[in-house]
């Protein structure tokens, strides 16, 4: 077996290929590309240089720029049953450990506990918005760190752990609420809740926080920590390779992230459950149709059938709504099922986490883009393992008439 070189599974090396299963089969069985059984023996493997080359060789032996990036990633693997993070399922993760194990797992392989999940010490931001104040702190947290060019492993995830604490303590809470007011206590795996990241960022999000909605929070967290290549997680990669430090990265992300398409879904998805309990969900779809032509928190890209995500997230919602506004969704869901819509996806279930537990609009938006630092950083720290500046496109030249 081959070790000098990253191994890619069947089904990632068809996809690299652009091929199907059986065609991959019949390239081996042909001799065309050489196969490698795994250490249990019972799955094939493929040298990503193999695959690279018999890709090449599809294209009648045309040689893409040299500078583009074919990216490997042994983070975050995306399946049928939602992501996996490094081997183990995240739907598993969301409902038996905190949010900085997940993270942990990411980072370090492991799930090791650790108390280096304190906040940098920054004044009170000025009045800005949720969004907002998570950029002024990794800004002003860089601006504070002398040694933020320190690219070693242990020192950028000692960072990044501090980041996350750090964006939780700079948001605002709900009006009428004291930040220091505790969490009631719950306990999972011996973990007390309220000394987590998510009962943190549940007293700062919701009015009335308890034990059901800090597990539905902390959920949330771990099943948006990661999702392969995303759009922002491009960008860190981007930076990354530029080696630009951590904190710079990051805000990479953020402005990505920022966007409406990607961040923000959820809080469209938010609005279509406040219509849906204002005007009824039969108008409330034909409306949202009507102006925006899709539904959003409905389809994904990566999943042929509903998002993993979203079944973990509904079965923790529903015991957040009073029953009258539980039967919401269920209409929502069923409406959209008759008329064939793709099904629900990570950014619906975000928005009835949010909408059910009485959160600002952009609450959602906000646990998003928390949540995605673990895997931010993740891809940061194997992105500095390859070359640098690797990431070079090319445009294709049209001048405008």
């Amino acid at each position: 077996m081959v070790t000098t070189t990253r191994m890619l599974e069947s089904a990632e090396a068809a996809r690299r290929l652009g091929v199907k299963l059986p065609t991959l089969y019949a390239y081996v069985s042909r001799g065309l590309l050489p196969s490698h059984r795994s250490p249990e023996g019972r799955r094939s493997l493929f040298a990503s240089e193999d695959v690279e080359a018999l890709a090449k060789r599809s294209r009648g032996g045309r040689t893409t720029e040299t500078r583009l990036a074919t990216v490997t990633t042994s983070t975050t693997q995306l399946r049928e049953d939602g992501p996996v993070y490094r081997g183990t399922p995240a739907t598993g993760l969301a409902t038996t450990v905190p949010y900085e194990d997940a993270a942990e797992l990411l980072w370090r392989g492991d799930r090791q506990g650790t108390t280096g999940w304190a906040p940098f010490a920054l004044d009170p931001p000025p009045a800005l918005g949720a969004s907002d104040r998570l950029r002024w702190a990794v800004v002003m947290a860089g601006a504070g760190d002398p040694l933020r060019s320190d690219l070693r492993p242990e020192s950028v995830i000692a960072v990044a752990r501090r980041l996350v604490a750090t964006m939780v303590a700079v948001l605002p809470c709900p009006v009428d609420r004291d930040p220091a007011s505790p969490v009631p206590p719950l306990e999972l795996g011996g973990t007390r809740w309220e000394n987590t990241i998510a009962g943190a960022l549940t007293a700062r999000l919701a009015p009335e926080p308890d034990p059901g909605l800090v597990r539905a929070v902390n959920a949330a967290l771990i099943l948006l920590a990661d999702h392969e290549l995303a759009t922002s997680t491009v960008a860190v990669r981007v930076a990354a390779s530029a080696r630009a430090n951590l904190y710079d990265a990051l805000l990479a992300g953020l402005g990505v992230v920022a966007g409406p398409l990607h961040g923000g879904a959820s809080q469209l998805a938010y609005a279509l459950f406040r219509d849906a309990e204002q005007i009824g969900p039969e108008r409330a779809l034909d409306e949202t149709l009507r102006w925006q032509h899709r539904l959003p928190g409905f389809g994904h890209s990566v999943y042929t059938g509903n998002d993993p995500r979203f079944a973990v997230l509904k079965s923790l919602v529903d015991d957040l709504w009073p029953p009258e506004r539980r039967q919401v969704l269920d209409s929502l869901l069923t409406l959209a099922a008759e008329r064939a819509i793709p099904g629900p996806n990570v950014d619906l279930g975000l928005g009835a986490l949010t909408r059910a537990a009485g959160m600002a609009e952009d609450g959602g938006r906000t646990i998003f883009t928390i949540a995605r630092v673990a895997g931010w950083t993740a891809h940061y720290l194997e992105e500095l393992e390859e070359r640098p500046i690797r990431y070079r496109a090319r445009a294709v030249y049209a001048a405008r008439p």
